[in-house]
């Protein structure tokens, strides 16, 4: 599997999120100490950039600002309604200081 660099892990605070493209896909990068989470960067309820949202280091979540729906970082299932859909989930890692997300069904993808 290929992989792109995103963005540094230093771009985005402990605790805090950062959206960036990949092609025409926006993807939010969480950042949980040195640990790091990709995910769809819409609420698959509503319209809403999920990087936006608040995220909850102890449940691993971020919170859609709409409508109040969590989506679990690891596996991007909801766990609170209105959301009853998963959003996709990238492996992202941190090489050398460097986010990297790993697009499993398209290749490498590069950040814009």
């Amino acid at each position: 599997m290929a992989a792109g660099t995103v963005c540094e892990l230093s771009d985005i605070a402990p605790g805090g999120s950062k959206r960036v493209m990949l092609d025409s896909t926006p993807v939010v990068i969480v950042r949980i100490d040195d640990a790091v989470y990709a995910l769809h960067d819409k609420c698959s309820h509503a319209d809403v950039a999920l990087s936006d949202g608040e995220v909850d280091c102890d449940l691993k979540t971020i919170e859609c600002i709409r409508h109040g729906s969590r989506f679990e970082l690891e596996t991007g299932r909801p766990d609170t309604l209105p959301a009853t859909q998963p959003v996709r989930v990238y492996t992202a890692t941190v090489i050398d200081g460097h986010v990297v997300i790993h697009d499993s069904e398209n290749g490498t993808k590069e950040a814009r």
